[in-house]
């Protein structure tokens, strides 16, 4: 067959073409994110508990479509039918709620400012959610409502038929809001201070909103009546409406910035637009996210396995968030949510570090290790101003979980070289006064201090709930703080204190069980133990879940449990146990529970936090094929990139960490050491940016769905037999070839010099 020459040249430009399309595509990473992801949750049943953030990496400001009632913590789930507006949100989980919110709807017709008669019908095959982008179609008002980001303001876009009834509803939300409309600038001003805790009696967010187009009219309303003559209302549930004539298709812009500082700081914030267009201000935003997810190159999966990937690294992104702006002189100052005054220097918020010590901030000191020096400069300024460190802030101290976790926090970006920006010695001494301390809520400080200091743990029958949870976690933070005062050269008696600290959990350790149990005051084990009772002596978890909760000392536990053989065996039962429960703890089936049981996968609990790292531990006694079997059958079964894709509440970033270190190939299993222990990774070849200039390549080639298996490994071109990284290894760039198998490779990793780090080993 004769083939012109025209033709080749077509073929190579085609074929040229097709490429370049390929590679460019590739480059739009954000692209490949569906902030759809877990938001098919509700109370009974999480599977995320998410909601579309269209918002900027670590943004001040998130914007959300609202379909849930005002208040309610589900504001946006996949099931509903209907729109009630478009919010902005600071809300960073269902069950803590939300602050600093308001929200628009344009509508069409006769005025309807109540959040149910405003409402339209929606479909997700009008629907497109980017981390940059948010577009939907209002059925019932023929209107297109558009959102994209900056930091603290968006720009909205809405595209009306032709009408001379065109609406925007501005709902500033009740207890306590404030709303003026100022025609001759096509603006409206106002507050609301609607909040669910954690905030000073000075508490307001305040917004401002520039149209693009004159009003046509103008009507405020408080409560249920309607004002077509006030200009201004202040009261406990206010709002505005701004009418317009419009052409079919035209669209009307508006420009919305907050501040928590003052209207004029709003002003300022809205700055951050200027003169851009809606255009403009979407295209800014994709390429921000495409620069912070590019730090992370991952190919050679399926394209559900890279969607489900950077749809979790998206996560990773989104908390602790900024709670600070730049005032008149550009420099960063905030508004102090603990004692309500403006302040200098970096603020962030909504996180529980209960959830993100474990993988979520090794992530940031990994690839973000700037970013987290804001971060400990804003403890520093949390510390200061309000006397303790926040563990679940949002956006000041919040009532939820246990543990002192912000030592963890602290020690390992220390001690991952994190050491500019803020003051060690002042987080250092936060660290300490939580270790002596109970504080003004159960979770800041030490609950049960005193018992813990005093016993070795804290008692079951003291009256303090989910004690064994508290004292395995105390255990663990002073670890961290033992490795913290080393670093620091602290006394020798202090490093002594916490290392012998570090040591509680095994006050807690049952010979005849060989599981983690509550301990009475008088030094008897709690009797009717049930280990598989949720909850009482545990943190959302039974004693099979909490029992691996020994970060630091693997070892240790593997020589309580009677070896190695003992060990693994116990590690085999968490998947072989069936579902079964307890939960009268609760009075009822929490979702946790219902999440676990209905995931065919014994008692192995992977929608919480406490037992997350657990599949890693068959490194720590010689059996690293088991897990890279179990690995892979979370990341295949638990994760998909769909409004159902977790497996229960992703939690600030946590769950979304874990699987992407998981895809990477290793997990951070005790944050305040320089190891990573190893798993298997997901892709052919993923590529690390680092924040210094040097890259880690993480080449995997025969990887496949059958081929989960790691036959050998070289790190820089050397074999390698470890069962872990070094932090400070990957940190100098580094190339690790994976040669991956079908088989399980039982001659590797199964030497107790491959093992990762356990207090007990590194002592004998």
């Amino acid at each position: 067959m004769r083939i012109s020459f025209l033709t080749l040249i077509y073929f190579f430009w085609t074929t040229v073409s097709s490429f370049s399309q390929k590679t460019q595509s590739r480059a739009d990473f954000v692209d490949l994110v569906n902030p759809l992801m877990g938001t098919a949750s509700k109370p009974s049943l999480s599977t995320g508990n998410t909601y579309p953030a269209i918002t900027l990496p670590w943004g001040m400001n998130c914007w959300m479509p609202q379909t849930g009632k005002m208040g309610d913590g589900w504001a946006y789930t996949y099931d509903a039918d209907k729109l009630r507006g478009f919010k902005q949100t600071h809300q960073p989980s269902p069950w803590i709620n939300d602050y600093g919110q308001f929200a628009i709807m344009p509508i069409t017709g006769k005025i309807r400012f109540n959040e149910d008669e405003r409402a339209s019908w929606f479909s997700h095959k009008s629907e497109v959610a980017k981390p940059y982008y948010y577009k939907v179609y209002l059925a019932d008002h023929d209107v297109t409502t558009e959102i994209s980001p900056t930091e603290r303001a968006a720009a909205l876009r809405f595209t009306f038929p032709q009408t001379d009834e065109a609406h925007v509803v501005i709902d500033a939300l009740d207890k306590g809001s404030s709303i003026r409309i100022i025609p001759r600038e096509n603006k409206i001003v106002g507050y609301t201070t609607k909040n669910s805790g954690g905030v000073p009696a000075n508490f307001k967010n305040y917004f401002v909103i520039q149209f693009d187009k004159p009003f046509a009219n103008t009507a405020t309303w408080h409560g249920k009546e309607l004002s077509l003559k006030e200009l201004e209302q202040t009261a406990n549930h206010v709002g505005a409406v701004v009418s317009f004539k419009t052409e079919k298709g035209e669209q009307v812009n508006a420009r919305v910035a907050s501040s928590f500082i003052s209207p004029e700081q709003a002003e300022r914030n809205l700055a951050e637009i200027g003169n851009d267009s809606f255009d403009t201000v979407k295209d800014k935003a994709k390429s921000v996210w495409n620069t912070e997810l590019g730090r992370v190159s991952a190919e050679g999966g399926t394209d559900d396995q890279l969607r489900t990937f950077y749809s979790c690294l998206y996560r990773t992104m989104l908390f602790p968030r900024k709670f600070y702006e730049l005032d008149a002189n550009k420099k960063v100052v905030h508004y102090s949510p603990y004692n309500g005054e403006v302040l200098p220097g970096y603020m962030f918020t909504d996180n529980g570090f209960w959830d993100t010590f474990r993988a979520a901030f090794p992530l940031f000191n990994l690839l973000q290790p700037t970013m987290n020096s804001h971060i400990m400069e804003g403890l520093v300024n949390a510390y200061k101003e309000s006397g303790f460190l926040p563990e679940w802030a949002s956006p000041g101290h919040r009532d939820c979980m246990v543990g002192s976790n912000s030592a963890s926090i602290i020690a390992d970006a220390y001690l991952k070289g994190i050491r500019t920006g803020y003051d060690i010695n002042t987080l250092y001494e936060a660290i300490l006064k939580n270790t002596q301390t109970e504080g003004p809520l159960s979770s800041v400080g030490r609950k049960g201090a005193p018992y813990y200091n005093r016993l070795g743990y804290v008692p079951y029958d003291v009256k303090i709930n989910e004690n064994a949870a508290r004292t395995l976690e105390y255990a663990y933070d002073d670890f961290t703080i033992y490795q913290l005062a080393k670093e620091l050269k602290r006394p020798q008696s202090e490093i002594d204190l916490f290392a012998k600290r570090s040591q509680n959990y095994r006050n807690l350790f049952d010979p005849t069980t060989k599981l983690m149990r509550g301990k009475n005051e008088n030094g008897t084990f709690q009797s009717l133990f049930n280990p598989f009772k949720w909850g009482d002596a545990f943190t959302e978890g039974n004693s099979w879940h909490y029992t691996w909760s020994v970060f630091h000392d693997v070892q240790g536990l593997v020589d309580l449990m009677g070896g190695r053989r003992e060990f693994t065996k116990m590690l085999d039962s968490v998947f072989v146990v069936p579902p079964v429960f307890d939960d009268s703890y609760y009075g009822f089936v929490i979702h946790e529970i219902r999440e676990m049981q209905i995931m065919n996968m014994g008692n192995y609990a992977h929608g919480n936090q406490p037992i997350q790292h657990m599949i890693y531990l068959y490194n720590y006694a010689g059996q690293p094929w088991k897990s890279q079997y179990w690995l892979r059958e979370v990341m295949n079964r638990m994760y998909q990139p769909t409004p159902d894709g977790y497996c229960g509440d992703e939690d600030n970033g946590q769950t979304s960490a874990w699987y992407v270190f998981s895809a990477m190939g290793f997990y951070p299993v005790c944050p305040g050491t320089d190891q990573y222990v190893l798993g298997a990774p997901l892709f052919k070849k993923v590529t690390l940016k680092l924040e210094n200039g040097k890259t880690v390549t993480i080449n995997a080639p025969s990887n496949n769905a059958q081929n989960r298996y790691i036959k050998t490994l070289t790190v820089n071109g050397k074999a390698y037999s470890p069962n872990w990284l070094s932090h400070k290894g990957l940190m100098q760039g580094a190339t690790l070839d994976f040669q991956m198998t079908d088989k399980p490779n039982t001659q590797r990793g199964t030497k107790e010099a491959d093992f990762p780090y356990s207090f007990s080993a590194a002592k004998r």
